[in-house]
């Protein structure tokens, strides 16, 4: 009879905080070390419906990516959606979905490792008897948790985390450290966290890649109109300019920026111009006013994408920087990123002794 896999599960102490990330470049390592590794996330999310059924879009992406075949990907059970949830709410869903997980996840055997994606804090998913804890006591899976840093005060969460999730919790990964602050955490919050019995298995830098968005997603975010260069959709944006002030100061300010996008009103021929010639990656034009000719032919020339929305100044910038925060992982780029970033920073053989896990020999 062939052995039954671990179960780990995946996850974190706030939404966005880099759980799909960590997943994508943790799997490539156990993969490296030569485990058999299946990957599933009950409770799906990110989601979109092909052809009748509805998917989540990070199993689909995540699955291609480590190239796991079909009996490695366990099915999405649910989906975290309105209708989902009226339905609880109205007694029309009375599903015992504990036990669903056990039939889909436990009565299968696949492989040496099952990678579980968690929801997106340690409540949600309460409404259907799926939130973390409760994942973790059905599958007996040990839980990693993530944390996007942002102060010293990050240590409540994993404080809190730690008293809720027990003797599950195999460790954390710290992510998004900013660079001035590695050496404190490093110092003072690993330390702390380790002698509170709280196993930090990663420090991660923080790294404008993995935080930038595309044009296409600025698109689809902004509902915008694409009037010109549609081909390049899939520059990767770092960071949002206003183009509010005079142009000397405009100047000044685009060339301290990289790979940005530089929101301005329609009317704004010269800050316009500023922008073009310096590290645009695309120009968000308010007001649905059009550009003069030869800024449009200028952004062709320069293969710039030029976006116009049917928004004022202030309700752009919210959009595109709410875009920045909930970034996805969907560009080849990125996952060489995170895979190179977690085998600087990840220690894997630990992660695998608390396991129990013996890595099979390594691949070349």
């Amino acid at each position: 009879m062939p052995k039954s896999p671990k179960y780990l599960l995946i996850g974190s102490t706030e939404t966005y905080s880099g759980k799909s990330a960590t997943v994508l470049g943790l799997s490539y390592q156990l993969q490296q070390k030569g485990l058999d590794i299946a990957y599933g996330k009950p409770l799906g999310t990110c989601l979109n419906a092909s052809g009748g059924s509805v998917i989540d879009e990070d199993v689909q992406f995540i699955a291609h990516s480590l190239n796991l075949s079909e009996n490695r990907v366990t099915p999405m059970m649910l989906a975290l959606d309105e209708i989902n949830v009226q339905k609880r709410l109205r007694g029309e869903d009375k599903t015992d979905y504990q036990q669903y997980l056990t039939q889909q996840y436990l009565q299968m055997s696949r492989g040496d490792l099952v990678l579980l994606e968690g929801p997106g804090d340690l409540s949600e998913g309460n409404l259907f008897d799926l939130s973390l804890l409760q994942v973790a006591e059905v599958l007996d899976a040990s839980v990693l948790l993530v944390c996007r840093y942002k102060s010293l005060l990050s240590v409540e969460a994993l404080l809190s985390a730690k008293q809720r999730v027990g003797d599950r919790l195999i460790g954390v990964v710290i992510n998004d450290i900013p660079a001035e602050q590695l050496e404190t955490v490093d110092s003072l919050l690993r330390p702390f966290l380790e002698q509170r019995g709280i196993s930090v298995l990663a420090m991660l830098p923080n790294n404008n890649l993995l935080r930038s968005v595309s044009v296409g997603e600025l698109v689809k975010q902004l509902n915008a109109d694409v009037l010109c260069r549609n081909d390049r959709l899939d520059l990767l944006v770092e960071s949002l300019a206003i183009g509010a002030m005079n142009v000397s100061s405009a100047v000044k300010y685009f060339r301290k920026r990289r790979n940005m996008a530089v929101v301005t009103g329609g009317d704004r021929v010269e800050i316009q111009q500023a922008a073009l010639e310096t590290s645009t990656q695309c120009l968000i034009l308010t007001g649905q006013l059009p550009p003069a000719p030869f800024i449009l032919n200028r952004a062709e020339e320069l293969e710039i994408p030029i976006l116009s929305v049917d928004l004022d100044t202030l309700t752009t910038v919210e959009i595109v920087d709410r875009t920045f925060g909930q970034v996805r992982l969907h560009e080849p780029i990125k996952v060489q990123c995170i895979r190179q970033l977690m085998t600087e920073h990840f220690d894997i053989d630990r992660l695998l002794s608390k396991l129990g896990l013996t890595p099979a020999a390594a691949l070349p």
